[in-house]
């Protein structure tokens, strides 16, 4: 069989396929894997291995389907809150190619890993404002805000007569419960998915003598498993969301100690308290910035104490801190805000700062290895950085503000009509920025619908001269020309997010400037301006306070759909296929790394067929699915490696992946593949918005690249073609017969062996010399 059969393995791309329309037959069976992802056959190919006369010159083909790790049970709505820390996420790997700049690498992480931190704060912050500061604080120590909410009449000291809850300090305390619940349900996803996608275990890699190193850190033999590292930052998080809970509760306590001359007893506890509180902030950061990925080897170590006894710790505090604010104090009266406004300033001073940083050293490390294909010139993943800041603010900042309208009945924050002084000033300056912000992009959305309709100019001469033979029709000419132009928009992408991230900066830096002089918000900040600027400030406040609002509300729909309808998930899905790609290296409540689970899978599905059969293999991925497929071929070792064939077609592997993600798939990393497997050839269309060529030329082999592909395939009615040929896009490149031609030309050029190339090996251990790393690389 050895000389005779060859294997297609399809991999589908983003939004997911079924394996009855990969492989064109209504009757399929599983021939490995589970309900999560799986390998799948026709069944009339089931037992292809018991008769390979039958596949003589055309291959057995299977088809991957991962769908189900992004978009499977209803629970995975609850993914949408955790879109800030993917995000962040994304940063990390954005990291420019650098040459000998080892150390400014690890700084790069070190400040990605520090900004996640801080969003988990945030978020945990806006859930103690409101439970806390507008719940407990201000609404149940205001009795017009308690009447007729039957839910916090005991936590009010009038409406409950002085029941015992109703003393502040108990209030915060009880009301602690509700950000403490958040960040265990945070811990609880992470560790739930670590557990199901973390804790794969890789195809284990042979002690082989490779020709020269691995050029892309995807080869590694720990890249795609981040077990160890997940589990130690899920810990720090975990720890400084309890932290971040006790020191809203302990710190109004301490201050009111302090101020009131109460018993020395708890003013000197309240001091102790904060200080341990501050000791646990140090040990976190300590813990975070420490260690970074370590993916040159298969890391099974745990570690303990940031693993087990950091949360476990910092729940003691919490329980301690709860303990000492609810201890008894007649004198405590509930007035004004908390201090909100100093904690969520800081906040985003502290993420400005992050960001300013990042940038220099992202700049740096540009200038090391100065890649012309690369986004932004290296800044791409500082900008990303900044917009996950500023999704965090808007999603914490529009829950503070609706239920701050709800508890006010719906008055103006700061507005004396108001019975509650409402959330922080900063957050009411945040969302009077929005409105500019909206109308900056509506005015790049503009610019670019111009460049776009000039485009579209250009290419109606293009495909008539690419159709010259067909009878021109101005309609249809129209219509692949805008097809063309909408799909070459992707190629702008990074100059509108450069410019949406330094406007978002401005605007964040003078919202903070704006509470911090004025402390009010921006209409009562502005009443004695003129009266244009006057308002316009009033205007922006409310104006962003309802967009901010409605923003959360949609959100909030999305999320049930989602929960409720399959089809729904599926396009949340989409979003989850394109941004979790990459392991949880800066944030351990990201959503999970879905290739943690399918490079894994395809990586032993290639080896053990071509080892235990010796023959041919082409894996051909579309779309998202080709970044899979790359992926797992750099974990081949190099024998099986060389026995494989890539078929890529509507691949963002050069397009997307190589301008934004340039320290592993740049044009270095790219070429190296190419030189490695076999053969490579490539499949694009000039009307695909996602797909593009390669661009790697034929030193190594035959070019990648397949000269552009027609589309349509038939400008007007033809014999073969009766009806209009619809344009197709990102869609369906088999029915192009280059599909097959190409996928016919790989199986050609492969070279079957006589014999199989041996046992699947054993996981070999930590210490052993195929697990020592590859020299000269610089860490992911």
């Amino acid at each position: 069989m050895a000389d005779k059969t060859a294997l297609e393995l399809l991999v589908h791309g983003v939004g997911g396929a079924t394996p009855e329309k990969m492989l064109g037959d209504p009757r399929t069976v599983r021939i490995t894997g589970d309900d999560t992802a799986a390998v799948y056959r026709r069944t009339d190919d089931a037992d292809a291995e018991a008769r390979p006369d039958d596949y003589r010159g055309k291959p057995v083909q299977e088809a991957y389907v991962w769908c189900g790790l992004t978009s499977g049970n209803g629970a995975r709505a609850l993914w949408l809150l955790l879109l800030p820390f993917m995000v962040a996420n994304l940063a990390h790997w954005m990291r420019p190619s650098a040459r000998g700049r080892a150390r400014t690498v690890r700084l790069y992480g070190v400040l990605v890993r520090l900004l996640g931190l801080t969003l988990t704060v945030l978020l945990v912050a806006a859930a103690c404002e409101v439970a806390l500061d507008l719940t407990a604080w201000q609404c149940a120590g205001t009795p017009s805000c308690a009447e007729g909410r039957a839910w916090l009449g005991f936590l009010s000291p009038e409406v409950s007569g002085g029941g015992w809850w109703s003393q502040p300090g108990r209030r915060l305390a009880l009301a602690a419960l509700v950000p403490a619940a958040l960040t265990g349900l945070l811990w609880y996803l992470s560790h739930r998915t670590w557990s199901a996608y973390e804790s794969v275990e890789p195809y284990p890699h042979q002690a082989e003598q490779e020709e020269e190193p691995q050029l892309s850190g995807l080869s590694r033999p720990g890249f795609w498993y981040g077990r160890r590292f997940v589990a130690r930052l899920r810990a720090a998080h975990t720890a400084a969301g309890l932290l971040t809970v006790a020191a809203a509760v302990a710190t109004s306590a301490a201050r009111h100690d302090r101020a009131s001359g109460g018993p020395a007893l708890l003013d000197v506890t309240g001091r102790v308290v904060e200080g341990v509180l501050v000791a646990g902030g140090l040990v976190v950061v300590y813990v975070v910035c420490r260690r970074g990925r370590k993916d040159q080897t298969l890391d099974e170590h745990t570690d303990r104490f940031a693993v087990t006894v950091l949360p476990l710790a910092a729940l003691a505090v919490l329980a301690l801190c709860l303990v000492y604010a609810g201890w008894d104090r007649p004198d405590w009266v509930s007035s004004g805000r908390l201090p909100g406004d100093q904690t969520f300033g800081a906040i985003a001073l502290v993420q400005g700062l992050l960001v300013v940083v990042l940038t220099l050293v992202a700049h740096v490390l540009f200038r090391s290895d100065p890649l012309a294909s690369t986004a932004l010139r290296g800044l791409g993943g500082p900008c990303v950085a900044l917009l996950a800041c500023a999704l965090g603010g808007v999603m914490s900042g529009g829950v503070a503000q609706r239920v701050g309208d709800w508890l006010d009945r719906g008055a103006t924050p700061g507005e004396a009509e108001g019975p509650l002084p409402g959330p922080p000033v900063l957050l009411s300056w945040q969302a009077a920025v929005i409105p500019l912000l909206l109308v900056v992009v509506a005015l790049l959305a503009l610019l670019f619908a111009a460049r776009t309709l000039r485009r579209r100019r250009l290419e109606q001469t293009r495909v008539e001269r690419d159709y010259a033979e067909e009878r021109p029709q101005e309609s249809r000419t129209r219509k692949i020309a805008g097809a063309r132009a909408t799909a070459a928009l992707t190629d702008s992408a990074p100059v509108l997010i450069g410019w949406v991230a330094a406007i978002t900066f401005l605007l964040g830096a003078g919202a903070l400037a704006g509470a911090w002089m004025s402390g009010e918000v921006p209409g009562v900040a502005a009443a004695g301006a003129p009266g244009f600027i006057g308002g316009a400030a009033e205007t922006a406040q409310a104006l962003g306070s309802w967009l901010i609002g409605f923003g959360f509300i949609l959100f909030v729909t999305w999320g049930r759909r989602a929960y409720r309808d399959a089809s729904a998930r599926r396009t949340i899905g989409i979003l989850w296929d394109v941004g979790t790609f990459w392991p949880r290296a800066a944030h351990p409540f990201a959503p999970p790394c879905y290739a943690e689970r399918a490079v894994p899978d395809l990586t032993w599905r290639m080896a053990t067929w071509t080892r235990q059969t010796g023959g041919r293999l082409v894996i051909s991925g579309h779309s998202q699915g080709s970044v899979l497929a790359a992926a797992a071929a750099w974990q081949l070792s190099p024998a099986v490696r060389s026995r494989v064939g890539l078929l890529t077609y509507g691949s963002p592997l050069q397009r997307l992946y190589g301008r934004w993600f340039p320290s592993h798939f740049g044009p270095a990393s790219l070429t190296a593949l190419h030189r490695e497997v076999d053969c490579w050839r490539n499949l694009h269309r000039p009307t695909d918005p996602i797909g593009g060529p390669i661009s790697l030329a034929g030193e190594c082999g035959p070019a990648v690249d397949h000269p552009p592909l027609k589309d349509p395939l038939a400008y007007g009615r033809t014999p073969a073609h009766p009806l209009p040929a619809p344009i197709l896009g990102h869609s369906d490149y088999q029915a192009d017969p280059a599909f097959n031609e190409e996928r016919a030309e790989l199986l050609h050029r492969l070279r079957p062996t006589t014999e199989p190339l041996g046992a699947v090996p054993t996981q070999p251990g930590p210490d052993s010399e195929e697990n020592q790393g590859t020299p000269g690389l610089a860490p992911g």
